[in-house]
């Protein structure tokens, strides 16, 4: 009850953020925008409205929970909110779930509504219904939520702008790793190959959550791989949020 109550509280206090509704509005523009593009683009004018549409609902949801998540902590801490909460019977790691819990369902609305404007653009031209789209309109929330756990552990010891920074190149590193294992294959075997190996299994591969080719091109993909990237995303926000939870347990406010 004590994690429903600060998530809801969370998620009242996000949605009057302005930031939010700003991002929003850009990601509605890009969307709306992808149909201009297609019409200046040689080829197949459909594939190109998804595919630009499906990378900015993940682009967005993306800064959507950076810019949220990175200053979750840190303004209870501003505000001295915080002295209040931790001198209550609440335990750290409920008021830590509460406040993932409450972006994540401000992300799940969000996403909501961009993938409104998303697929009713899609219906427009094909006048069709594309539930593939939900496939990888899910696992884009998935990413979210990891994001999410990330922005909320870089805010336990950090300020916005560093955490910020920080999640940002979570992201960028998470969509770019796939080159680690390209390199991997031309390093000799020795000293550089190993720490190369080891960077490529140590770093977070968001590139599992990423169906939109697949889903565009209408690839087919087998269930396990489905099944993998739910397990991955899964394991890996609950490995974030336990070191988020250890360090906030061990920092003092007093």
């Amino acid at each position: 009850m004590k994690i429903k109550a600060i998530a809801f509280n969370t998620f009242k206090e996000a949605i009057r953020d302005r930031i939010l509704y700003l991002l929003l509005f850009f990601a509605a523009v890009c969307i709306i925008s992808s149909r201009l593009l297609a019409l200046l683009t040689v080829g197949d004018k459909v594939k190109i409205i998804k595919d630009v549409g499906l990378s900015s609902l993940s682009l967005f949801g993306a800064l959507m929970a950076i810019l949220m998540g990175t200053g979750l902590v840190f303004k209870e801490i501003d505000k001295k909110t915080i002295y209040t909460i931790i001198s209550k019977p609440i335990h750290r790691y409920q008021f830590l779930l509460g406040k993932f819990f409450g972006l994540v369902l401000t992300l799940f609305i969000m996403l909501l509504l961009m993938s409104f404007i998303f697929l009713a653009l899609v219906f427009f031209h094909t006048f069709t219904i594309e539930w593939e789209m939900l496939i990888a309109i899910l696992f884009i929330f998935f990413e979210l939520c990891l994001i999410t756990s990330v922005a909320l552990l870089f805010s336990c010891f950090s300020t916005p702008i560093l955490s910020s920074i920080f999640s940002l190149a979570f992201y960028l590193i998470g969509h770019t790793a796939w080159g680690i294992e390209t390199l991997i294959k031309k390093i000799p075997p020795g000293v550089g190959k190993t720490l190369a190996q080891f960077l490529y299994h140590f770093l977070p591969d968001l590139e599992n959550f990423n169906f939109k080719t697949e889903i565009v091109q209408h690839l087919d993909i087998p269930s396990d791989v489905y099944l993998y990237s739910i397990l991955y995303g899964i394991f890996y926000t609950l490995f974030v949020l336990i070191i988020a939870v250890l360090i906030f347990r061990k920092r003092d406010f007093i």
